[in-house]
């Protein structure tokens, strides 16, 4: 069933969001139709989230109207464009971590008296429709960012939603949980509902939606059909211009045989409970060393470990060397004073305090530096610090005192980098770095990590978009079951050789 044709089932009229006297949406119209993939696309902050939360019944819109079939309709609370048939599925999860699957999967729609055993089942049989492997007795809060995403989209399903909206739904899945999601969308398609389609991968954009629309700084700039757009059209339309050349640029150049640096950090043989068996590699001052590999490999374990955010094996866990010396944090800052610093991929659960200012966050890291352990606080040193790193990061907001949670999410991304870097690190790991970024974000941290490498720190990028790592790395690691099982120079690698090893 396709929704060219058709009337809309869902439309906004001149809609306007308006917070402290700035507008994040201005005068936007947009509609979309019964068995139709709406492409929703735009820089960060340009204000599809903002539309996306006013349909979801998250926001009020300042002024303009939403329509349902043809209908004037205002949504109060999440929970009445819930009982409409529109669900939201957020790309920072909203799921309650202190609940099983199951349970999360079902609120909203439980019944006055529900079976255990029975509500398990349904949700056993609804992930596995969808090949999504995930326990429906297991706590949220034990799970990682791709299964919560996972469990989230789940739901909307479950929720026999008329119009279901995918803010960033394939950022933390791999390939083949891709594929099947993909499917699932051509599903629920031919069902006939409707879904709002937001993501940064623009190439994925251009393959499953019929229809795409544009926003920037707040104001739609265009739509039309899908057929016959190319991906540089697109970026076109969300920046203005046309980029000289793409975020992901080609494979850095081998450095010179002498120009390796010495090796700063050094993992043998680290063990940590199922996730990390027997994982040995180096890292190097100059260099960037991406590791790539499916969700699960042991690759952001490894990373944490070495942070001293999780703890290896007491006996027979192995060694880390920093600069030649033993080295075993029992907690991060331990870590942080000796120049180490793991940036999160998951921003929202572990990367800054939402209701702090930028300013705020930024500071409050460098008081866990032993230079910042100050008794009391600079007010005039934090501000100054904060207007720093908005200024380098590019962070885009009001001012310094701007809120986190009011930040689109590649501004925040960028007060989660300047949170580490202000530390002064010389071993950086970045996890999943541009995961939920718009292509200009994308451009300038990626300038900004290799800029890292050029003044000589040692950096590690973990990354399920092989792109990236292709784009970044020196040297390319290969995580599988808990160890590092191939290692490719920046002219060996490609796209098949790096998912051969992960896989195989």
């Amino acid at each position: 069933m396709s929704g060219q044709g058709s009337e809309p089932l869902v439309s906004v009229v001149q809609g306007t969001k308006i917070y402290q006297g700035s507008k994040a949406i201005s005068g936007v119209d947009f509609d979309i139709r019964p068995g139709e993939v709406h492409g929703l696309v735009g820089e960060n902050g340009a204000g599809k989230s903002t539309l996306c939360k006013a349909l979801a019944g998250a926001i009020s819109l300042s002024s303009g109207d939403i329509l349902l079939d043809g209908r004037k309709i205002t949504f109060d609370t999440p929970a009445d464009a819930l009982a409409a048939g529109i669900v939201m599925v957020y790309q920072e999860t909203s799921l309650i971590p202190t609940m099983t699957v199951a349970q999360n999967i079902i609120l909203g729609r439980e019944k006055v008296l529900t079976r255990l055993r029975g509500m398990y089942i349904a949700a056993q049989q609804l992930l596995q429709s969808m090949n999504f492997h995930v326990d429906p007795t297991a706590m949220v809060s034990t799970l990682g960012a791709a299964q919560k995403q996972m469990v989230e989209i789940a739901r909307a399903v479950h929720h026999r939603a008329r119009l279901i909206i995918f803010d960033e739904p394939t950022a933390t899945l791999t390939p083949e949980e891709k594929l099947h999601f993909f499917d699932l969308i051509h599903r629920l398609k031919a069902e006939g509902v409707a879904i709002i389609f937001i993501s940064h991968a623009l190439e994925e954009a251009l393959e499953l939606t019929d229809r795409v629309t544009v926003l920037r700084d707040g104001e739609r700039v265009f739509s039309g059909p899908t057929r016959g757009m190319t991906r540089e059209t697109l970026v076109r339309h969300m920046v203005g211009r046309d980029l000289s050349q793409t975020h992901y640029a080609e494979a850095r150049k081998p450095q010179a045989t002498g120009a390796r640096k010495k090796k700063v950090l050094s993992v043998q043989n680290v063990i940590m409970g199922k996730m990390v068996r027997n994982m040995s590699f180096s890292v190097y001052a100059g260099e960037i060393t991406g590791i790539s590999g499916l969700i699960g490999s042991g690759r952001t374990e490894i990373a944490k470990v070495v942070a001293g955010v999780l703890k290896r094996n007491f006996i027979y866990g192995g060694m880390i060397y920093l600069n030649g010396k033993p080295i075993r944090y029992r907690i991060p800052r331990q870590a942080i004073a000796d120049g180490i610093v793991y940036i999160t991929e998951d921003r929202k659960l572990n990367g800054f305090f939402e209701t702090m200012r930028i300013d705020e966050n930024i500071y409050t890291a460098k008081l866990a530096t032993p230079e910042g352990s100050a008794v009391l606080v600079s007010r005039r040193e934090q501000s100054s610090v904060g207007n720093d790193w908005i200024q380098r990061m590019k962070i885009r907001a009001i001012n310094s005192r701007a809120r986190i949670v009011e930040l689109s999410g590649g501004n925040q991304q960028k007060v989660v980098v300047a949170k580490s870097l202000v530390q002064k690190p010389k071993v950086v790991f970045f996890d999943e770095p541009t995961r939920g970024v718009d292509v200009g974000a994308i451009a300038e941290i990626h300038d900004f990590i290799r800029s890292l490498a050029a003044q000589g720190m040692a950096v590690v990028v973990i990354s399920s978009y092989l792109p990236e790592i292709l784009s970044l790395s020196d040297r390319i690691l290969v995580a599988r079951q808990g160890r590092i099982v191939e290692e490719f120079s920046s002219t060996e690698a490609s796209e098949e050789k790096i998912m051969y090893a992960a896989i195989h």
